[in-house]
């Protein structure tokens, strides 16, 4: 299952001025239909850094986003150009059923041109 999109910062300003107005989280997760662990994870961020605003995150961002590396992955499948494994295949290569298909076309030209 795959990530929700970050709550926006008009959404967490409304988690925490409920907060102030003491509702419980419970409440304000069905006021704003939110998870009660995110609206609990807002408070506790809130009260721990001052603050609801995205914190920058470590490490070097991704080039691509796992939705273009799945689609660019099907692409490299279905592409002529490369094998099974996603190595370079040569230009005269072929599979073993290529080549066994190939074969029994030759043979049939052959038969035909003896006849």
């Amino acid at each position: 299952m795959g990530r929700s999109q970050e709550l926006s910062e008009f959404q967490r300003g409304a988690v925490i001025g409920r907060h102030l107005c003491s509702k419980s989280s419970c409440e304000i997760s069905s006021l704003l239909n939110i998870p009660q662990s995110t609206v609990s994870g807002i408070i506790t961020k809130w009260k721990r850094m001052g603050t609801t605003a995205t914190q920058p995150r470590s490490g070097r961002p991704r080039k691509m986003t796992e939705r273009s590396a799945v689609a660019e992955g099907h692409s490299a499948q279905r592409s002529p150009t490369f094998c099974r494994v996603n190595h370079y295949r040569p230009p005269n290569f072929m599979w073993p059923s290529d080549q066994l298909k190939n074969s029994v076309e030759s043979f049939m030209e052959w038969v035909s041109m003896a006849k």
